[in-house]
């Protein structure tokens, strides 16, 4: 027998099974790709929400409605319900409406101009909740700075009571809120093609016409997507109310953390959790099948969607629009005119700055109360005098407390970024079936309030020993983190030139090889805005740290808030500073790398 007939059979098996190795491989590639998203989410979010829900039923004597009995039978616990649920509407209304002009301006600028707003933006967006509140219970408080003001200024004969109050909490709350609702409208309005005003301003359409007629219907559904976000975190908020409101403004949060840290009561801080996880549910439905869920990640919504709406409501629409337009150029005609680019008018620019001033100066006012030489805050500080920073220096709680934030952050923003990257590759790039239930099922994070999250995780910690551990603090953060770095990624992807890939492989490079070589060096910018976002995300939680984080070495949001919570002393103020100063420094040293990479 000759050699040819003896490689021939060999040859011929091997070419009948590459192409089932490489079917096997295509299929592998997708499961292995978001296998580490979806155990992590499987442990620690469907598993631990799934318990605390499973306790609102269970009784000792098998299953029972009594604590959901126990929900409704009182008008209280639906009157608290009815709050939250005004409350949220409110901030989401207000910090959308706010947030649109900001937005609209970002979308219009480039260069240093945009750099310059998008920094105070982002300074706003990650200084601490707890440090923006605190600031609000400086401005508004009866010895604070608007009534010292208005004092000295001769307008009031005695100090206001704005404090404890339903407009202090929509305050505090829509300046929190605002900056999410920008960069959420933001992603989506840069993504608009500027040709299409620019082409119906040549057909002989008005400024305001063209707006409403044109670009404002492209940015709906930005629009949508931040009402989203901001409904959902707002539904969820407890920070904001507890140091601002009254009793007549308590969310149904702040009931679910006094059932689980004072009754002891998990069934119905069970119950609580499925009537807030309900309501959030029927919106997030509502939300997808009005405009889609891609919107959340920067798309511009399912064209399908666009199709559902029509008849009256759709006519009502667009008169409404039309009117809207007729009345804009009213008022623009009445103004001196601005030649300019689109955006650039002089009002725009006139409230954009407001705005940003809005939101930044609560935090500001930080930095010289920090200094004061009084043992109490005061307005105007008295003396100058760095006693305080001395005292945080000082503290082994303050000390611990930073460390403990600083390496669970590190820990939850790498790890947040390992399992985040490959998924936003899967759902950007990948072949898969059902990427909506794959997408959906990455932003439950985001979907579930973070209050049932927290105790969830609690009551999951407790039953395996990892409450008061890094270890499972890094986890749980990882998971409130990890939609965020899915979401980046993903908009850097959609930008990302695939031909630079295929052009390696043309030269002969492999897969690994181009990852490592081409695509992972051009997206280093995306990367780290990623890591950044998810360290920042996991450094400013409070709710699942005040659960989970122990006693005897807690994390620094969750000592700012033992803090604010017993004494209100210039040690706050110093440690504020200490925040705001060292997330400006994090968001300066982030765009110094973003325009090296470009450089590069």
């Amino acid at each position: 027998m000759s050699a040819s007939a003896v490689v021939r059979p060999s040859s011929s098996r091997h070419a009948q099974l590459a192409p089932r190795r490489a079917r096997w491989r295509a299929r592998l590639r997708p499961l292995l790709m978001a296998a580490p998203i979806v155990i992590l989410l499987a442990v620690m979010l469907i598993y631990p929400v799934g318990q605390l829900l499973l306790l609102s039923i269970r009784g000792e004597s098998g299953f029972t409605l009594a604590e959901y009995q126990r929900l409704f039978a009182s008008s209280v616990y639906v009157d608290v319900l009815l709050i939250t649920l005004k409350v949220s509407l409110y901030t989401t209304f207000f910090a959308v409406l706010t947030g649109y002009p900001i937005a609209y301006r970002l979308s219009t600028l480039s260069g240093a101009r945009k750099q310059r707003l998008l920094f105070w933006l982002l300074l706003s967006f990650w200084t601490s909740f707890l440090v923006r509140t605190f600031a609000w219970v400086v401005l508004l408080g009866r010895n604070g700075v608007i009534n010292r003001t208005l004092l000295d200024l001769g307008l009031i004969d005695a100090p206001l009571s704005l404090l404890y109050s339903f407009p202090a909490v929509l305050l505090g709350m829509v300046h929190a809120l605002m900056p999410l609702a920008v960069l959420t409208m933001l992603s989506v309005m840069e993504n608009i093609d500027r040709r299409l005003p620019s082409a119906a301003s040549t057909l002989g359409a008005r400024p305001g016409t063209v707006f409403w007629r044109v670009y404002f219907p492209l940015s709906l559904p930005g629009v949508a997507a931040g009402a989203l976000m901001v409904f959902v975190t707002s539904i969820g908020f407890f920070i904001t109310p507890t140091l601002l409101g009254g009793r007549h403004e308590t969310m149904i949060t702040q009931l679910i953390i006094d059932q689980v840290m004072q009754a002891l009561n998990w069934g119905f801080a069970g119950a609580i959790s499925v009537l807030l996880l309900a309501v959030v549910l029927v919106v997030f439905f509502v939300y997808d099948r009005m405009v889609g869920l891609s919107t959340m990640a920067g798309g511009t919504g399912d064209a399908k969607t666009g199709k559902r709406r029509g008849g009256w409501s759709r006519a009502l629409g667009e008169t409404v629009l039309t009117v809207l337009g007729n009345v804009t150029d009213l008022l623009l005609r009445a103004m001196p005119r601005h030649k300019g680019e689109p955006g650039d008018g002089l009002v725009l620019r006139a409230i954009v700055i407001l705005l940003v001033v809005f939101l930044a100066a609560p935090a500001l006012l930080m930095i010289p109360m920090s200094f004061d030489s009084a043992s109490g805050l005061a307005w105007p500080p008295k003396g100058f005098s760095l006693q305080w920073y001395q005292q945080i220096w000082e503290s082994p709680l303050w000390m611990q407390a930073v460390t403990r934030s600083m390496l669970v952050g590190i820990g939850a923003g790498l790890l947040s970024m390992l399992i985040g990257t490959p998924a936003a590759f899967l759902l950007v790039r990948g072949g898969m079936r059902g990427k909506s239930a794959m997408l959906a099922f990455v932003l439950a994070p985001i979907v579930v309030p973070r209050m049932i999250l927290a105790v969830g995780v609690f009551y999951f910690f407790a039953r395996i020993g990892l409450v008061g551990s890094s270890v499972g603090l890094t986890l749980a953060h990882t998971v409130v983190a990890v939609p965020y770095v899915v979401i980046t990624m993903m908009a850097v992807l959609r930008n990302y030139d695939t031909r630079l890939d295929l052009a390696a492989y043309s030269l002969g490079a492999r897969p690994w090889a181009t990852l490592r070589r081409v695509t992972f060096p051009i997206l280093g910018a995306g990367l780290l805005s990623s890591f950044l976002f998810a360290f920042a995300t996991s450094f400013d939680e409070l709710t699942i740290a005040l659960f989970t984080s122990g006693g005897l070495s807690t994390t620094l949001p969750k000592q700012f808030w033992d803090e604010i919570t017993m004494q209100i002393s210039p040690v706050i103020a110093a440690v504020s500073t200490c925040l705001f100063l060292f997330i400006a420094a994090l968001i300066w040293v982030a765009e110094r790398l973003r325009r090296r990479s470009l450089t590069t």
